[in-house]
């Protein structure tokens, strides 16, 4: 069995497997075509792969004979209209907002498997790219603001005078928010934190930050770590709350995302309003609409002496390690995939069939078919 590494388009640093996965798949009967200088933004030079086993190959190599396609991001158009029907392909292509894609992919009878969409349970675990990639955005989304922003993050206490620390808003206690807490409290901020979700409590207060309580949420147990849609009432003691803390806050980052949906409008106009001069806001949630009404995606804007800064591929900042974790996401997913050296699609195992999108020429994600459904 072949797996093919695709370089990933510009602005994506990562890359799918790195050197050590690929000894490791090499133990097990699979040989790893790379293309070149595919890992060369994240800091894996080709001797590397070269000394691991891997094989240099063109794209178009790759793409026509690999058994299993890897790329994180989806393949330029100009590649996937040559991948033959049966092959499979691997990486995070965010099904429920790239609909159209993957309507072309199951036309071409390809099978697809979108790791961003792997059931989020305990057995999962280990191939949960969603986790392991937003721990790095929490983490670096804290960095990002620290240097952009125009004052000390601790409290100093010097001859010349006191500092206050920086008040940190967290909006969001998923992975990203609590490594976003974490990074803050360790840089020594005083840190607030949101979230509909009442059981991150604990949580967030084991990290040393103050947790803000809203009753009334929405119960979200099956929302797989996502926000879920509140009731009106619910939204407006929200935004009561939210904006309290923004007007104290030098610093929020937000994190809300709800699948397949423009994220949740969380900074109103009026809220930005109270903010002081050279504050800063991080969106996570910026490929999606952002969390405020001012969010562009890869841009950073000014709005009333406001740094609004909108990434939602911070991972890509970080390749090396992001690239490190999602290999070994990839390796362990792939485990399910591989006997004996050569691919076996089991789709009574849930993992396996919650994480395919396309296969035999139709969409075969429950959720990407619920949403076609609601079109009619």
């Amino acid at each position: 069995m072949i797996a093919g590494v695709l370089k990933e388009q510009p602005g994506e640093n990562r890359v799918s497997l790195v050197p050590d996965i690929v000894k490791q798949l090499g133990k097990q009967g699979v040989t790893v075509w790379i293309e070149e200088d595919a890992g060369a933004r994240a800091f894996y030079p080709d001797s590397t792969y070269i000394q691991a086993g891997a094989v240099i190959k063109p794209a178009t190599a790759i793409i026509q004979e690999a058994d299993i396609i890897l790329s994180i991001q989806a393949p330029q158009r100009t590649l996937w209209e040559m991948v033959p029907p049966g092959k499979i392909l691997a990486g995070i292509y965010q099904p429920l907002y790239n609909t159209g894609l993957m309507e072309q992919w199951a036309s071409r009878q390809l099978t697809t498997f979108s790791l961003d969409t792997v059931p989020r349970t305990t057995r999962a675990q280990s191939m949960d790219v969603l986790s392991s990639q937003a721990n790095i955005a929490g983490y670096k989304a804290v960095l990002l603001a620290a240097t952009s922003y125009s004052r000390y993050f601790p409290m100093f206490m010097t001859a010349a005078g006191s500092i206050a620390p920086a008040k940190v808003l967290i909006l969001g206690a998923g992975v990203a928010g609590l490594q976003a807490i974490a990074t803050a409290r360790r840089l020594g901020a005083v840190v607030e934190v949101f979230d509909t979700r009442p059981a991150v409590k604990e949580e967030v207060m084991s990290l040393g930050a103050r947790f803000i309580d809203v009753e009334g949420a929405a119960d979200v147990s099956a929302a797989g770590g996502y926000a879920v849609e509140q009731t009106t009432e619910y939204q407006r003691r929200q935004q009561e709350k939210i904006a309290a803390s923004i007007a104290k806050a030098d610093i929020v980052i937000t994190t809300a995302q709800i699948p397949g949906k423009k994220a949740p409008l969380l900074v109103t106009k009026e809220m930005l309003e109270t903010m002081r001069p050279g504050s800063v806001i991080v969106d996570l949630a910026a490929s999606s609409g952002g969390n405020t009404a001012w969010t562009k995606n890869n841009e950073t804007v000014q709005q009333q002496g406001v740094t609004i800064i909108g990434d939602s591929n911070l991972p890509s900042s970080m390749p090396a390690d992001a690239s490190k974790l999602y290999a070994k996401n990839i390796f362990n997913f792939l485990q399910l995939l591989i006997k004996d050296g050569e691919p076996v699609l089991n789709f009574s195992d849930d993992i396996v069939k919650g994480a395919c999108i396309t296969h035999s020429g139709a969409i075969t994600y429950e959720r990407l078919q619920q949403a076609d459904k609601m079109k009619i």
